[in-house]
Parts: structure tokens; C-alpha cells; sequence
């Protein structure tokens, strides 16, 4: 029975499930419009109806990015109970946010596709539900099992854990312009401004990269707890704050609207771009001195394993 907390799946094995079944779907549509876009390229008599190749691009497209963050998000459930002293239990609620998830997923990606009008009614409206839903039942569930492990544990704080906290704060940030954006009324002004990258760079930077970075700086201290020392502290707080201030540069733009896509490049828009490239170089630096830091420490572990082997 997966209601008790003792029998049921880790919710590693629960979260690469869903992961998996859902990228199987993505990989295939994207192979099979690929392969309709090659026939068409060399026989132009193979007609492809141009709508149906747009739902298939942005069902792989959207899929796959989405299984990116459900396959990252396992360094939380399995490396930060290390840093609390408390295992991540798994009850049914959280069994059935992931198996929701498994169907919304998949059901998401109409939204890009609001301004299609030849589009289905039923798809607008199933994209307008889906997209207000569709990232809260694991969002509910990891964040709320984050903040319990995390209250009075005495964590200790260190590179990874802090990674693994913020990546749980870009992905909970990053649902308010994605569903604002989500909104048909707001979406008609906004879906081809900044605002777009600016939500899924909330999700991907804030999120995404920082869970990956944890499992990284983790595995680089061969599994263990370490003492943050004054670079990784200043490496993390430079990546906070040029990660947001990037990330913001995106939104500030899209609530200007400024465009995604343009023939020529307003002399009123490139403030914005030259306070964001700040911002860039800063996440560049910071981003470079995480991974070289725990490239280093890995090669040094390799080195003391084979010579002890040896």
C-alpha cells in the first residue's frame, strides 16, 4: 500500500518514474515530427498540417524541459534528509501529486498556443486549466516536505544544502509569472515579451542548475556534509544575486514589453540589457568557481582512491 510511509516507493524511485514515462512520450512525438519534417524536406508532395506539427513541437519542447527539473528535484528528496537527520516520508499524498503530474505534463503545452486561433476550443481551455494546476501537486508536496524537514532539524549549512533550499525557492518563484502569464487575458500582451524567458529562467536557474550544482558540490565531498568555507559562501551569495537580478531583468523587460523576437532593437530597451549582463557575468563567475572548486575535489578523490587501490 503506498499510504504508509513505511512500505512505499523512496520518492527517488517515484520521481524518476514519472520522469521517465513522461520524457518516453516526449522523445518519441519529437522523433516522429522530426521525421515527418525530413520526409517533407525531401518530398515536398508529404504535406504536414501545420497546426498538428506545432501541438507535436511544443509537446516534446515543453515535456522535456519539464522532465529536466522532476529529474533534478530527486537531489532534494534524497541528499537534504542527510543535512536534517529526517528521512523524507512518503505518503499518499504525494504518490498522487506525482501521478497527476504524470497526466498534467503531458496536458501543459497548449498554453504557448493560446494566440493560435485555428486551434480546438477544448485545447484553449484544457491549456487555461491545466496550466494553473499542473505545477502544484509535487511544487505542494516538495515544498511543504522541505520546510518540515527543515524546522528546528539543527541543519547544517554548507554549499549543498544552501543550493538545495534556494533551487526549492526558484521553483516555487517561478510558478507566479508562469500562471500570471497563463492567464488568456494577459497572455494576448504578453506571451511574445521577455516576461517568457523570464519565468522559465526563474524556474531553470533558480531551480534547475541549483539542484544541480547541490549534487554536484555533494559528490565532490564524496557524499559528505562539509564546512562552508569563505569561497563556497561567496560563490553562493554571488550566484543568488546574479541569478535573481538576471532573472528580474527578464520580467522588468516583459512588463515593459519588450519583445521576444525583433527585427530591430529599440535604443529604450538596452538598458535593461546592459544591467542584465552585469548580472550574467556575476552568475558566470559564481556558476565557474562552483564547478571548478568540485572538479578539483573530485579529481583529488580519484587520485586518493586509485593510489590507495594501487
Amino acid at each position: 500500500s503506498t499510504g504508509n510511509a513505511i512500505d512505499a516507493p523512496p520518492p527517488a524511485v517515484i520521481a524518476s518514474s514519472v520522469a521517465a514515462l513522461i520524457n518516453i512520450v516526449s522523445i518519441l512525438v519529437g522523433a516522429i515530427i522530426l521525421v515527418m519534417m525530413l520526409v517533407n524536406l525531401y518530398v515536398p508532395a508529404f504535406k504536414i498540417n501545420p497546426l498538428l506539427a506545432k501541438n507535436l513541437i511544443y509537446l516534446f519542447g515543453h515535456v522535456f524541459i519539464n522532465a529536466a527539473i522532476y529529474m533534478a528535484v530527486i537531489a532534494v528528496y534524497e541528499i537534504l534528509p542527510q543535512y536534517t537527520g529526517r528521512p523524507w516520508k512518503v505518503y499518499k499524498p504525494f504518490v498522487w501529486s506525482w501521478t497527476a503530474t504524470c497526466l498534467m505534463a503531458l496536458a501543459v503545452y497548449p498554453h504557448h498556443l493560446l494566440m493560435d486561433f485555428a486551434q480546438p476550443l477544448w485545447v484553449h481551455v484544457m491549456g487555461q486549466i491545466v496550466s494553473y494546476t499542473s505545477s502544484l501537486p509535487v511544487l505542494a508536496v516538495t515544498l511543504t516536505g522541505t520546510l518540515g524537514i527543515i524546522y528546528r532539524s539543527g541543519i547544517k549549512w554548507d554549499l549543498t544544502s544552501s543550493l538545495l533550499v534556494l533551487s526549492i525557492f526558484g521553483w516555487s518563484a517561478g510558478v507566479v509569472p508562469a500562471v500570471i502569464d497563463g492567464t488568456i487575458a494577459v497572455n494576448t500582451v504578453m506571451h511574445n515579451t521577455l516576461w517568457v524567458p523570464g519565468h522559465f529562467h526563474l524556474y531553470l536557474l533558480l531551480g534547475c542548475v541549483s539542484m544541480i550544482f547541490a549534487f554536484l558540490s555533494w559528490a565532490s565531498h564524496s557524499g559528505q556534509r562539509a564546512d562552508f568555507s569563505r569561497t563556497e559562501k561567496y560563490s553562493f551569495g554571488l550566484f543568488l544575486i546574479g541569478a535573481t537580478g538576471f532573472v528580474l531583468m527578464f520580467l522588468v523587460s516583459g512588463q515593459s514589453s519588450v519583445p521576444r523576437r525583433w527585427a530591430v532593437h529599440l535604443t529604450q530597451w538596452q538598458g535593461n540589457d546592459q544591467i542584465a549582463a552585469i548580472f550574467a557575468f556575476a552568475v558566470f563567475l559564481a556558476a565557474s568557481s562552483i564547478v571548478i572548486h568540485a572538479l578539483v575535489r573530485l579529481a583529488k578523490s580519484i587520485n586518493t582512491g586509485s593510489a590507495k587501490a594501487g
